[in-house]
């Protein structure tokens, strides 16, 4: 696999399209921190890691509204690739939906939001949008 971060972003978004609601994906360090962060700002209901001996997996709970059955993640997008890194200062930080959504950044001192790296003034590389 040449991209972790976009299947496990697809596998999300697959999820929700078919309203899942629990998903599973491989476990790494870095998705891990995203999940983390999503479950921070409200994207997801909860989510379990699960040690198996090897990779371990990571058992998402999705949210979703009960009224409409529409999903708290309208959009997730993939920006920086493995073949087209993209990178930010904290000066030009991206804004998604005018702040409404969240951009994700791997820093130097660890994978957080747009917001966060802005207040800590460090940049980093542009992970997903999130809204």
């Amino acid at each position: 696999m040449t991209d972790p971060i976009a299947d496990y972003l697809t596998r999300l978004r697959n999820a929700i399209q078919a309203k899942h609601r629990v998903v599973e994906v491989p476990a790494s360090n870095l998705k891990k921190d995203i999940t983390k962060i999503l479950f921070e700002k409200g994207y997801i209901l909860n989510f379990k890691f699960i040690e198996d001996g090897r990779q371990g997996i990571i058992k998402i709970a999705l949210k979703y509204d009960t009224a409409n059955k529409v999903s708290a993640i309208r959009s997730l997008r993939r920006v920086s690739t493995p073949g087209l890194r993209k990178y930010t200062g904290y000066k030009d930080m991206p804004r998604v939906i005018n702040g409404l959504g969240i951009a994700i950044i791997s820093t130097s001192k660890g994978v957080m939001t747009d917001k966060e790296a802005a207040e800590l003034k460090i940049g980093g590389e542009v992970l997903c949008f999130v809204y």
